[in-house]
């Protein structure tokens, strides 16, 4: 192969990259979508838990754990607020839907995060970092449950874009935020 034809090659290929990455760079209309949508979805489980019992929450779970997280990519770096040793990490899909609705023999301290009677979820980022195909975002998730008292978590997500083009949570980090009192 000639200079001039790696040099070809060269800029055909940078060309081709630059295109790749304008179509997969993830939007951060998109990220708050895809929280706005995970928190509907802890909305939905905590709904048909009270309305359809633990089947009918757990089908909702597995569905909202297939649709928004990246399992199917690799391990999703899952640690939840309430998980304890040591079982802190939920880095399968198993891990992740014991831990929202419990009721696993596997994971006997779940009691099922997802089933506590949540109404509504509402996001304030502290800051979106978007690097073409990944997004990473810090802040506080606000979740009220039916009496209407709110919890506030610390969470950190990491986003992906599948092949597909859908967003997947691919690190999912939430704590209560600390108090040294």
């Amino acid at each position: 192969m000639t200079a001039l034809s790696v040099a070809a090659l060269s800029a055909s290929t940078a060309i081709a990259v630059t295109a790749t990455q304008i179509e997969t760079t993830i939007t951060q209309a998109e990220v708050e979508a895809a929280q706005t949508a995970w928190g509907a979805a802890l909305v939905q489980i905590s709904t048909d838990f009270a309305e359809g019992g633990i089947d009918q929450a757990r089908a909702t779970a597995q569905a909202v754990i297939a649709a928004a997280y990246g399992y199917d990519i690799g391990p999703v770096l899952f640690k939840p607020t309430l998980a304890e040793a040591p079982q802190t990490f939920r880095t399968t899909a198993e891990g992740a839907l014991a831990y929202f609705v419990g009721h696993d023999a596997n994971f006997p301290d779940d009691t099922g995060f997802a089933l506590k009677g949540w109404t509504d979820v509402t996001i304030e980022n502290a800051a979106i970092f978007i690097s073409g195909n990944v997004a990473k975002t810090m802040g506080n998730v606000h979740i009220t449950n039916a009496d209407g008292t709110v919890t506030t978590v610390d969470k950190t997500w990491g986003f992906q874009r599948d092949d597909a083009g859908d967003l997947r949570i691919m690190l999912h980090h939430s704590s209560l935020p600390f108090n040294a009192d």
